[in-house]
């Protein structure tokens, strides 16, 4: 069975004893009764990840990790950056890749993103790749070409095999952030069904039917329940909605209660 990934990245946000701290209110307000097929995950900042995936570890939390970026390259002079094995090293398994805020704000290239997505399946690593049209893409009606271009490039080269360890997070560029608009649960789906059927083409009905595709975008407690039911959004990736132990572990228990 294909599992549902219910997850939030803090972004900039945590020092690593506020982060300690959610650890120990996520094991507090945890639900009991969790199915076996929610997978939960947090993608701390890099200098919490070790820390976070060690507490989950030996608290025996369900809960797997991830980092908010990583280089193509194994070493060198890469000041600032940290590569695949120093990912693995920390015992973190996702590696999100492709922000709108990275694109936006360091440059990040969908050949750069294409380039990191081999080096993580190389590590056993698992690339989280976020993909998003903005607001004037919508606009102009080309939101699907958009993300389904985002999509290929970053799969380019990208085995049958391997293909299914990559997961993909639609986040619409306008509906991320304090001011963003969430899509509606037949937006998010439209362009979920685009992407799967781009998968399709790709890799074949197998393969692209077990690949896991995420709505992010200001997912909150209110919608995540009508989102989760669209057939082909597989998991939700939420943001300050789930920044709190408690509001995290609410949507939890929301999900729990749909599927």
């Amino acid at each position: 069975m294909k599992k549902i990934y219910i997850g939030t990245s803090w972004k900039m946000n945590k020092t690593l004893s506020e982060a300690l701290l959610f650890c120990e209110q996520f094991r507090t307000f945890y639900p009991e009764n969790l199915q076996d097929s929610i997978q939960p995950f947090v993608i701390p900042p890099f200098t919490a990840v070790r820390e976070v995936t060690d507490y989950m570890s030996t608290h025996q939390v369900n809960c797997l990790t991830g980092v908010q970026n990583m280089h193509y390259e194994d070493a060198g002079a890469f000041t600032g950056e940290i590569s695949a094995l120093m990912v693995k090293d920390t015992g973190a398994l996702l590696v999100e890749l492709g922000h709108c805020e990275r694109r936006k704000y360091c440059g990040e290239t969908d050949f750069a993103i294409n380039k990191k997505v081999h080096a993580a399946l190389n590590h056993g690593l698992m690339p989280l790749v976020c993909v998003g049209d903005s607001a004037q893409e919508k606009c102009w009606g080309v939101s699907v070409e958009v993300v389904v271009k985002q999509m290929k490039i970053a799969l380019s080269g990208v085995s049958k095999e391997q293909a299914t360890q990559v997961i993909f997070a639609y986040e619409p560029i306008w509906a991320i952030g304090e001011q963003g608009v969430p899509a509606t649960p037949d937006e998010a789906e439209y362009i979920h069904h685009a992407l799967r059927n781009a998968l399709t083409q790709l890799y074949g009905n197998e393969i692209a039917d077990k690949m896991i595709l995420l709505y992010g975008g200001s997912v909150n407690p209110s919608n995540s329940a009508a989102l989760i039911l669209k057939s082909n959004i597989d998991g939700l990736f939420i943001g300050r909605s789930a920044w709190h132990a408690e509001g995290f572990c609410n949507i939890l228990s929301i999900i729990n209660q749909q599927i």
